[in-house]
């Protein structure tokens, strides 16, 4: 059984070594890099000689091109700010052996934020599916929250994905709210997602709740807090971006 992990990247020298020595016992590492700027492509000809620079085209386009690059039965797909854990790739080698194996795989993912791993707030186990025949998933979605479309039977692993968003810190976070936001809205007004300014209102509020309280955020202390809020806050973004959308490009002005 071959495995190739793929990974996509863009400017992440300060992430790419870890995610590489995590991945090192694979038959293959594709990385598709985004013309990084600093030392990413360098520290990656370190690892792998499979290196592609490509102009960013969307996060679909992206993975489903570095799978398009891959040889081995198997994929994993990783990021550059993850870690596979000893105990992930194990129960990964042994489960691809067995006559029974499915098709794809989730995985929880733990993230480490402000200084500690989050263990709750809407942040674990957080199941992505990453592991998957080749022959049988592709990428699909929309600008953001790409996932993985599987051709037959899904498990559950056990094994963490470790991951280390933000560079752990709420500057981080705020840029990422601001990226996705604006992707996230151009998807609902294309959908035809219409304003209300209830959405803006009630929206954010329950958000906050549904994490700090309902996915048990204060028990992650004083980060579960954070999470909570900046939640809410992404929610509330997202929400005035639609707004602004529909005054921009809509046939009449949102209220």
């Amino acid at each position: 059984m071959t495995i190739s992990i793929c990974i996509i990247s863009f400017n992440e020298e300060q992430n790419i070594r870890r995610c590489l020595e995590s991945a090192t016992w694979a038959d293959e590492i594709i990385v598709v890099d985004s013309m990084s700027q600093d030392k990413t492509v360098e520290i990656v000809r370190e690892y792998t000689d499979n290196v592609y620079q490509k102009a960013w085209p969307g996060y679909v386009e992206q993975k489903n091109f570095a799978l398009s690059k891959a040889k081995g039965e198997w994929i994993l797909s990783v990021d550059a700010d993850e870690e596979i854990t000893e105990s992930l790739r194990n129960e990964i080698l042994d489960e691809i052996k067995k006559d029974g194996a499915k098709d794809g795989y989730r995985i929880p993912r733990r993230s480490f934020y402000q200084g500690r791993w989050i263990n709750h707030s809407g942040y674990y186990p957080d199941r992505q599916l990453r592991l998957f025949r080749r022959k049988r998933g592709h990428w699909t979605g929309g600008r953001v929250h790409e996932r993985v479309d599987v051709q037959g039977s899904i498990g559950e692993l056990k094994g963490d994905l470790l991951h280390y968003p933000y560079k752990g810190i709420i500057s981080g976070q705020l840029q990422t709210v601001n990226s996705f936001s604006s992707l996230m809205a151009e998807d609902m007004y294309e959908r035809g997602k219409r304003y209300h300014t209830s959405l803006l209102l009630l929206r954010p509020t329950f958000k906050f709740f549904e994490v700090y309280l309902l996915k048990l955020g204060f028990l992650d202390g004083v980060a579960g807090f954070i999470i909570a809020v900046t939640s809410a806050y992404a929610m509330f973004v997202r929400y005035v971006k639609l707004r602004e959308l529909w005054n921009r490009l809509g046939n009449k002005s949102a209220l």
